[in-house]
This record gives structure tokens, C-alpha cells and sequence, in this order.
């Protein structure tokens, strides 16, 4: 296992992974499946200190990790938010702790000094890993997002690190 920087070669499995999540109606408020070109312009807005991590095993990307600017004004560049998808045949195994463990430990050496993760209130396997790792909860936004089937609340969970 691995963890690494992504880079544009993997893109595509990182789209493919996020597609995954569509279906679900559980990880993500897009509602239809993306393209890979569609990302390009998310993949490419991340920088030095708001990056994309993959995480391998056996040189295939299984998991994907980012940060992401909280909000565009200077003053909370010390706080991003997370997002982390595992691909479906590697779920409930470690994969995603293992991925957050390793975001969190870098974290501060990116200036980030408040995360924020940014979950479905329904959406019960995030909420257990953010909260095995310690996130609080930092807020509710009730029925704010219509997924066609379902109006969903979405859960503000933080931690200061």
C-alpha cells in the first residue's frame, strides 16, 4: 500500500470511483455520473496545499483523498474541507482509515489547522470513520439537498488538528 500525490494519469480512476458514489445517493450531491474531462478544471484548481492523494495497492488506486478550500477569503485558508471515496470493491477494509490517518497527520504541514468534512447526515460509514478519528459535530443543515428520491440533511463534522 501506498499513498501518494495523484497526478493526471490518475484522473480516470478517480472519476471512476466518484461515479460510484453517484449511484449511491450516499457520498455526493451530483446526481448523475461525470466525465473525466468534466474534472478536469476540480483536478487541476488543487494545489501545493490543497492536494489530491491516491492511495494504492499493487500500483491500482483503490481510495482517493482531497482538500479542498473551505471558502475563497484569505482568512480561513487554515481551514479545508476533506473528501475521501473508496472504490466499492475495497470498502469496509481499512482502506479509508487508513487514507484519513495519513490526511491528518499531514494536515498541519499544509497550514491547515481545522478540517472540515462535509457528510450526509444518512450517510452512517462516514460519519463512524470521522468520528473514530475524533471529528465533532460542528453543524446541521437540514433538508438542503434534493436527491430526486429524498431531501437529505448534511452534517458539518470538524476537527482541529
Amino acid at each position: 500500500m501506498e499513498i501518494l500525490h495523484a497526478t493526471q494519469d490518475d484522473l480516470a480512476k478517480i472519476t471512476e470511483i466518484y461515479n460510484q458514489n453517484i449511484a449511491t445517493k450516499n457520498a455526493t450531491a451530483d446526481l448523475t455520473p461525470v466525465s473525466i474531462a468534466s474534472r478536469q478544471e476540480w483536478f487541476d484548481a488543487h494545489s501545493k496545499t490543497r492536494p489530491i492523494f491516491v492511495l494504492k495497492l499493487e500500483n491500482s488506486v483503490v481510495a482517493w483523498g482531497s482538500f479542498s478550500d473551505f471558502y475563497k477569503r484569505s482568512a480561513y485558508d487554515i481551514t479545508a474541507e476533506i473528501s475521501i471515496y473508496v472504490d466499492k470493491n475495497a470498502r469496509q477494509s481499512g482502506i479509508g482509515s487508513k487514507l484519513l490517518a495519513f490526511m491528518l497527520d499531514i494536515a498541519p504541514s499544509l497550514g491547515i489547522k481545522t478540517i472540515l468534512a462535509i457528510i450526509f447526515a444518512h450517510n452512517k460509514p462516514s460519519i463512524s470513520l470521522f468520528n473514530k478519528f475524533g471529528f465533532e459535530k460542528f453543524g446541521l443543515l437540514p433538508q438542503v439537498c434534493d436527491m430526486q428520491e429524498f431531501i437529505a440533511d448534511v452534517l458539518i463534522m470538524g476537527k482541529r488538528v
